[in-house]
């Protein structure tokens, strides 16, 4: 080797001492669809699977819930019951789709170490201890103020219309969403109610008319500034997405109204007597725009060109969040200033959820409830957010302000490491489609319940199918040939594809170490060291995948793992034949084998929880195999020397197909 080359390494990724996952909680009112669970909480539960090999499981707290409140599961439940499809209360349809949720997640071997309910049992009463603690401390600190403003009413039904009890058309420019409903769209825009564009009552059909009703608002606006700071910091990450990012500055601009340009002559005959403002021209649009400083300012530029009958967009900007309403099923608000009888928004009180939800797990395993703070609060701990893009502005800007607003309140401690509410890292996956098209169960393209897709497939095979689909990185399609009208008979399903490294090359790997040491060694683990080059290998396998998992490039991990694999059972093709005469050779080639199969065991672990766990029952060793902290070590550090394997009957599967795609000749 040359002097002047220099031999160095990467430096590993530093983990956190103790972390929080959390899962974006399913809504109470239905099952859980396929996105649901392939387009987050798979992926939440592998890094989280993950980061209790590589940290210690006593240091990792995976929670996530179902949103047991809002005016969506209140009107499907309503629905349902008027149809005759459901035949109990409210509170028993919501706990009957959470014990569905929690059985589909069992199936998919997603394991959160709590999967709660906002408003059952337990979790219900810490939940509303939260909430009224959270909100009360922010009131302390003056970060809330009461706003009027005008709610939808239902004239022919005689009631204020909640939520999703009034759809239309979304205001906010660019957005192309029909399904714009009291303050927010489906795709996470929030404006306000009296700039939806043609509302309509759900429950009458009937054009809805407009009444004034006071809540608390949190002033998200005051924290423009350190939201800004926030984001410069996160642009320097290599474990943020773009995505998040990109979705949060566009928020966090002066508020703008775009006019149509059939209306500018219009426009300039009332300028004088709107607020300030700045009107910036672009002859390439088809639309002007007026700039404001303020969001009052802007408001009332809206009141005077709807007064006028000038058609307009406005532009995403913070808004003030809206904490509070006055839907009867939600978790009730704290009594402020004498204001009695309201009840929590469910976005907001959605976000500290997760927080109630560590608090009711360490109750649960016999902890006191205040060592929350030993992993929201800790700067040696990390809270990592699984979402959707469609959620960022509530996990991206509203939680992260309110985290801010919180910060000298009283979630210190006397643990000097110990302080404000740690800033979330957050973890947002783009859309997962289904056939070329945006899935909801809302829209018009019905997606698979989750539950469905296993008449077809294996949860390991669609777990790795999902985890490499690169949702990190952009919008993918789902497209699962039982479902898809256009493929053909001899068209290659892709989940099927997908799970073939397992149920095909790794399953032959395993196979035929077993049954060769079966054979020929009595079924007694070789104890042979590997040989230098399969330690090195290991090792940089090993390497780049912690490094893509940093990262959350899960894609990235699974190529990892298929060349690894691969290559592995080249090795086995090339060195194990049906007949050997030198014994000593073929001990040397299985100590080597077997030092394959145990890294891509560990490595798989996060990802294939089913077939690995019944691979370390075969191996016969305990669960310290998958700890990080010897992953170096050859198969012989964690079994001693002279160590018998399970004995595995002819054609044992560890990772296989689903009933459904084996011929008859198989």
């Amino acid at each position: 080797m040359s002097e002047n080359k220099k031999n160095f390494e990467i430096p590993r990724p530093v983990f956190p001492k103790r972390a929080v996952i959390t899962g974006g909680m399913p809504y109470g009112n239905k099952e859980l669809h396929f996105g649901h669970v392939g387009g987050m909480l798979v992926f939440a539960d592998t890094y989280a699977r993950f980061l209790r090999d590589r940290i210690g499981k006593e240091n990792v707290i995976f929670v996530s819930g179902t949103d047991c409140y809002g005016s969506p599961i209140a009107e499907g439940w309503r629905i349902k019951h008027e149809n005759g499809e459901f035949d109990g209360s409210l509170e028993e349809f919501v706990n009957s789709n959470h014990e569905k949720q929690k059985n589909t997640l069992k199936s998919y071997g997603i394991s959160p170490n709590l999967f709660a309910a906002s408003g059952l049992g337990r979790s219900k009463e810490i939940h509303a201890e939260v909430t009224d603690w959270f909100i009360s401390s922010l009131h302390k600190k003056g970060q809330l103020n009461q706003i009027t403003t005008m709610q939808f009413f239902d004239e022919k039904a005689g009631v204020f219309l909640n939520g999703r009890q009034v759809i239309g058309k979304c205001p906010v420019e660019g957005c192309t969403s029909e399904k714009g409903y009291a303050d927010e769209c489906d795709l996470g825009h929030q404006y306000m109610p009296e700039n939806l564009i043609n509302p309509v009552s759900t429950l009458t059909g009937e054009t809805p008319s407009m009444k004034p009703v006071t809540n608390w608002y949190f002033k998200l606006r005051d924290y423009e500034k350190l939201m800004q700071e926030w984001v410069a910091q996160l642009q320097k990450r290599k474990d943020v997405r773009p995505v998040v990012c990109k979705t949060i500055s566009e928020f966090l601009k002066p508020p703008v109204i775009y006019v149509k340009r059939e209306f500018e002559e219009k426009y300039f005959t009332l300028k004088n007597s709107m607020p300030e403002h700045n009107y910036i021209e672009d002859k390439k649009k088809p639309s002007f725009t007026i700039e404001f400083k303020e969001l009052s300012d802007c408001d009332e530029a809206c009141r005077i060109l709807t007064e006028n009958g000038i058609r307009y967009r406005t532009g995403k900007t913070l808004v003030p969040f809206r904490l509070t309403g006055n839907i009867e099923w939600g978790v009730p608000a704290p009594v402020l200033d004498g204001v009695e009888g309201l009840t929590v928004w469910v976005w907001p009180e959605s976000l500290w959820a997760p927080i109630s939800f560590t608090q009711t797990y360490l109750e649960q395993i016999g902890k006191d409830r205040d060592e929350w703070k030993n992993f929201w609060c800790s700067k040696d701990a990390a809270v990592y957010q699984f979402i959707g893009q469609d959620n960022i502005y509530f996990y991206g800007i509203a939680e992260p302000a309110m985290w801010m607003a919180q910060q000298e309140n009283d979630v210190k401690s006397s643990n000097p490491d110990e302080g404000e509410l740690q800033m979330p890292i957050i973890v947002a996956n783009h859309h997962i489609l289904f056939l070329d098209k945006k899935a909801s169960s809302s829209g018009d393209v019905k997606p698979p319940m989750a539950d469905e897709l296993l008449n077809h497939y294996t949860p390991e095979q669609l777990r790795m199918h999902w985890l490499g689909l690169g949702l990190g990185q952009r919008s993918v399609s789902f497209m699962p040939k039982p479902y898809n009208p256009l493929a053909k008979p001899e068209d290659t399903d892709p989940v099927v594809k997908d799970g073939l490294l397992l149920s095909n090359v790794y399953n032959r790997i395993i196979r035929t170490a077993f049954y060769t040491t079966q054979k020929y060694f009595g079924g007694i683990l070789p104890d042979n060291a590997p040989e230098e080059k399969f330690l090195e290998d290991a090792k940089k396998a090993v390497l780049e995948f912690e490094r893509h998992m940093s990262k959350f490039a899960f894609h990235q991990c699974t190529y990892v793992l298929d060349s690894y694999i691969r290559n592995g059972s080249k090795y086995m093709s090339k060195n194990i034949t049906a007949e050997l005469e030198d014994m000593d050779a073929l001990k040397q080639t299985l100590a080597n084998l077997f030092h394959i199969i145990k890294t891509a065991g560990i490595l798989l672990h996060p990802l294939a929880p089913f077939g690995t766990e019944k691979l370390r029952e075969y191996l016969q060793v305990d669960e310290k195999i998958w700890s990080w902290d010897n992953i170096f070590e050859p198969l012989t550090f964690f079994t001693g020397n002279n160590h018998e394997l399970k004995f595995l009957p002819p054609r044992t599967d560890f990772f296989t197909k689903h009933e459904s795609q084996f011929t008859n000749e198989e």
